[in-house]
């Protein structure tokens, strides 16, 4: 009977592990930023691990040492929301810190381990003009069948309306009755995103998007992760996007200037 109990117990503990997502493992490994907790470091393959936040060093502190260091400080770490993609993990999530954050967290996967990561974080603002903060909205995919359809009309919106300036195709992509907005600095409505998509200054379009460098989803959510200009100010943008019946209807983002080269403590890149 132990045998039988040993054996049985072995069979539960593998059956918890492969229905583990790549998501779940995510979640916790963040949230032990909060914890201190060793356990969920063990999802990260640290001696591959590319590191893509040009303000974080490489190799300098183990994972486990840091987030436990870390959690001293009282940190709060919820994960909002989070996608799988293939390889990629995406979450967006809200800390506190020193300061209240929104930021957006991605990891990419290599033989069962997070081997990569990218992030775009900024600082909390808000609720906006239509009473909307940064993180609320729904948090569950949904049309998983419409994932790829989805990702291309976001791509063709990004490229045709964000990059090259055609303002006037916002309709072609963007529902006009229902579109939800959660920049801080915004509101509903599509006559609102056209509006501050025009608002030039010196610098030319105050917001102005340069280069698409990768697009990730999962059914109804559509993560955008580009790179340009807010002001003048080199910046990486990162668009989540929520679509229903073909159309984009809910939008989060976060923007994050990205420092000059010689303040690097990597050389990862951003992107």
């Amino acid at each position: 009977m132990g045998s039988g109990r040993t054996i049985g117990g072995t069979l539960r503990r593998v059956i918890d592990i492969m229905t583990v997502t790549r998501k779940d493992q995510i979640r916790a490994l963040l949230k032990s930023i909060e914890t201190g907790d060793p356990g969920p470091v063990a999802v990260v393959n640290e001696a591959k691990y590319i590191q893509h936040n040009p303000q974080t060093r490489e190799g300098s502190e183990g994972l486990a040492a840091l987030f436990q260091r870390l959690s001293k400080t009282s940190p709060r770490v919820n994960i909002v929301r989070a996608f799988e993609d293939g390889d990629f993990v995406f979450a967006h999530t809200e800390y506190d810190f020193a300061s209240r954050k929104i930021g957006f967290e991605v990891f990419r996967f290599e033989d069962g381990q997070a081997v990569e990561h990218w992030d775009n974080i900024q600082e909390r603002h808000g609720p906006n003009q239509s009473g909307r903060i940064m993180v609320d909205g729904p948090t569950e995919a949904v049309d998983l069948e419409l994932t790829e359809s989805n990702r291309a009309l976001v791509q063709s919106f990004v490229e045709i309306v964000l990059v090259d300036g055609h303002l006037d195709r916002i309709a072609d992509f963007v529902d006009e009755d229902t579109y939800a907005e959660h920049n801080p600095r915004l509101g509903d409505g599509v006559s609102a995103l056209r509006s501050a998509l025009e608002v030039e200054d010196k610098s030319g379009r105050r917001i102005d998007y340069c280069r698409v460098h990768c697009i990730l989803a999962e059914g109804s959510f559509v993560l955008c992760v580009s790179e340009g200009n807010h002001s003048g100010v080199h910046t990486a943008f990162y668009d989540l996007f929520r679509l229903a019946k073909s159309k984009v209807v809910e939008h989060w983002d976060t923007t994050e200037k990205i420092a000059p080269r010689s303040e690097w403590k990597n050389d990862n890149g951003k992107f």
